[in-house]
């Protein structure tokens, strides 16, 4: 679980404390894919009777028009009432739905929503205020813009870490010395680094290990 959803669950957390009634959370990445969900206790049922899971992608052309696939389609915030929603999953609810951002980045949605008509108001704000408090935490845009290393790659640099030359590494792991350094060339290519000590140093820093 990376910091931009475990961020959104421990905001949620604090929400839940103070909120009463039927309520659904979502957060999805910047193509509408829902990364964490959480929902009152009175959504239970309700929520475990429509395909909404983790891995869910809300586009339009997945789950017909939704707040989400209203937001991605809008960049913007949108708010749709029951009628408004194609799927008959979501035709009793009321959606807020809004991008987040960081740094002028996309980073993904989040989604509120509920079937109490007199909890919408009191959620979008809600909505609003967990978004300003995820974009608060430099870490989500660091993390967001992590980039990507290959499990190989990042024993390769784990072992780096510990000391180990080319060829002790081509020894452990069972591989040519040229594939450790083309391993090498491309770790430093992707994480900007100008040799093994600042690979290692921006790998610590970035928890890659």
């Amino acid at each position: 679980m990376n910091v931009w959803t475990s961020t959104f669950l421990e905001s949620i957390e604090v929400v839940k404390e103070h909120l009463s009634g039927e309520y659904l959370f979502l957060l999805t990445d910047d193509k509408g894919e829902l990364l964490a969900m959480d929902n009152s206790e009175e959504m239970k049922d309700l929520v475990e009777g429509t395909p909404i899971k983790v891995g869910l992608v809300f586009s339009r052309e997945n789950c017909g028009v939704n707040a989400i696939s209203e937001a991605m389609e809008h960049r913007g915030p949108v708010y749709l009432k029951p009628e408004e929603h194609e799927s008959p999953f979501f035709q009793n609810w009321h959606c807020y739905a809004m991008p987040m951002m960081a740094g002028g980045t996309l980073l993904g949605y989040l989604d509120v929503s509920t079937v109490d008509e007199e909890l919408k108001s009191e959620l979008i704000a809600i909505a609003k205020l967990i978004s300003m408090h995820m974009r608060s935490i430099p870490d989500i845009e660091n993390e967001m813009n992590k980039p990507v290393l290959t499990d190989r790659q990042i024993n390769v640099l784990r072992l780096i870490s510990e000391g180990q030359t080319v060829k002790s590494i081509a020894h452990k792991l069972k591989i040519k010395e040229s594939t450790v350094n083309h391993h090498k060339k491309v770790i430093f290519e992707k994480l900007g680094a100008q040799s093994s000590t600042e690979a290692v140093s921006i790998a610590a820093r970035r928890a890659y290990f």
